[in-house]
């Protein structure tokens, strides 16, 4: 199982969603969908690896 970051800052629905304001936890969003113009895979490669550090 990958681990996957849900943040309102990277859905695709982000601009046109009527919830962001109203979900206190963004992570139990169902209508939650990565937006794959975004190129993330770094940031969260580099996250992975200082959390092994630790």
């Amino acid at each position: 199982m990958e681990k996957r970051k849900i943040s309102c800052a990277i859905c695709a629905w982000r601009e046109h969603c009527n919830k962001k304001y109203y979900i206190k936890d963004p992570s139990k969003c169902v209508d939650f969908s990565r937006d794959l113009t975004l190129d993330i895979e770094e940031e969260e490669e580099e996250e992975d690896k200082k959390n092994d550090k630790d």
